[in-house]
């Protein structure tokens, strides 16, 4: 695949079926990852893989934050959460890992993980797997964090869901850059 085609045509692909990426892509994906922006070379990331029963696992964690503090919580809501990390054969949890720094500001290691998920995301589209990045209140959750071993400096930068394309792939809409680009005049 040429690498504007890439650029220009990735899209998210919510509907995702087994087979999940094998060893070989998945060293790709995280290769690629590993390419992000990164003032300092900090490597200011980390990944989670999460697959097979481990899923069951982590949709139970995620049922279980959104039942604490909430009595409130409806069965059905539950049962959506219990679901949501089926919806893909692996997940990869893209943790940032934000230490003080007398030149690179948390913010930019923040942009920098964010930017090994991208990375993620088009080695996955170059390689012909679906890929979807997801967050949600859940990302945010102090139970789902240590549920999943961060420490107080990590934050999830979002679950990247990856997995075989169901169907056909949607063609991206067309954007215009004009809309978005303008010339600083000083």
């Amino acid at each position: 695949m040429q690498a504007l085609d890439l650029l220009l045509n990735r899209v998210s692909v919510g509907r995702l079926l087994e087979p999940a990426p094998d060893a070989a892509q998945r060293e790709l994906l995280f290769r690629a990852a590993l390419r992000a922006p990164d003032h300092g070379q900090l490597r200011p990331w980390r990944f989670l893989t999460v697959e097979g029963e481990a899923r069951v696992r982590l949709g139970e964690l995620f049922a279980a934050a959104l039942a604490a503090g909430n009595p409130e919580v409806k069965p059905e809501a539950l049962d959506k959460a219990r679901a949501m990390p089926l919806r893909a054969p692996l997940l990869v949890v893209v943790i940032a890992r934000l230490s003080d720094h007398p030149k690179v500001p948390q913010q930019e290691q923040l942009l920098a993980a964010g930017s090994a998920a991208h990375g993620i995301l088009l080695a996955a589209h170059a390689q012909g797997l679906g890929a979807m990045w997801r967050t949600g209140e859940l990302s945010y959750h102090p139970q789902v964090m240590a549920g999943l071993g961060l420490s107080a400096s990590e934050r999830i930068v979002g679950f990247l869901y990856l997995g075989s394309v169901e169907g056909e792939r949607r063609v991206p809409q067309a954007l215009e850059p004009a809309d978005f680009v303008a010339a600083w005049q000083g």
